[in-house]
């Protein structure tokens, strides 16, 4: 979908049916110069701070939150298996790049329970996560930020739980959102990486190849945390084959960050 001249990926039948907003940002419609170009997201990589305020300011109005943008939550992304819950006291904690509140620290999942508090991580080739749970007494979203060690640790089934435990529901009751990220074509790792994965999932490498299947791992620990198949989207986008659309370290280099951005919208009445 693009909006204002922001590209990104949602889910509309859950934001109408639920009011809770999910999105992976894509490239376009941003400010920055390369090799940043366009809709970076990431404060903390040499981009030009008044860029990154105003890309995240563009990103938020294109998923209709601009009234949200000084309470949006960010973290400092570690490639750990730490659960941060945030509730309205958290509000703009990293929403700015180089003012206001410091970013959450040391942490690689957000989860709130609270209304109009955005949680947005950022990504390069990691494997973005949302988790939403929908009960009749609450609403819950989480972002997940899975690297190798992350995957490797299952940072995403440690989120259901969470998640599960916050909103009261059985992790079967959990709709899990995986976003674009590196496919195992692009992304091969040394014997020393894969060999912490084959005695731990059936579906992560490639026979002999070296080649990481990150998305598979997280969609398994997934189904082993209580998530079925069929409450999964997996937009199954590779960024190292789409630079034009999202941002890929592995193919790039110095290079931007998209962002997975989840945000329970307030009712009235």
């Amino acid at each position: 979908m693009t909006r204002t001249g922001c590209t990104f990926l949602t889910d509309e039948a859950l934001a109408s049916r639920a009011d809770i907003v999910v999105a992976f940002s894509e490239r376009t419609g941003g400010v920055s110069s390369t090799p940043f170009a366009l809709l970076n997201l990431a404060a903390h990589i040499g981009d030009a701070p008044s860029a990154v305020d105003e890309n995240r300011a563009r990103f938020l109005s294109a998923l209709g939150l601009s009234s949200l943008r000084d309470r949006l939550v960010t973290t400092e992304q570690v490639h750990g298996t730490h659960v941060s819950l945030m509730d309205a006291a958290d509000a703009g904690r990293g929403a700015w790049a180089d003012s206001g509140r410091e970013p959450v620290a040391r942490t690689d999942a957000l989860l709130t329970c609270d209304d109009n508090l955005p949680l947005m991580l950022l990504f390069a080739d990691c494997v973005p996560v949302v988790l939403v749970a929908l009960t009749p007494r609450r609403r819950a979203a989480a972002v997940v930020h899975a690297g190798w060690r992350g995957v490797r640790d299952r940072i995403a089934a440690i989120g259901v739980k969470a998640l599960a435990q916050a909103a009261e529901c059985d992790p079967c009751n959990v709709l899990a959102y995986i976003g674009p990220h590196i496919c195992p074509r692009h992304y091969e790792g040394g014997p020393e990486v894969v060999s912490q994965f084959d005695d731990r999932f059936v579906t992560v490498s490639r026979a002999n190849s070296g080649a990481l299947d990150l998305g598979s791992a997280v969609s398994e620990s997934l189904v082993e945390a209580g998530v079925p198949m069929s409450a999964q989207c997996n937009l199954a986008a590779c960024t190292a084959e789409h630079t034009d659309r999202f941002y890929s370290y592995r193919a790039d280099g110095l290079t931007g960050r998209h962002g997975a951005l989840a945000a329970i919208v307030g009712r009235e009445g």
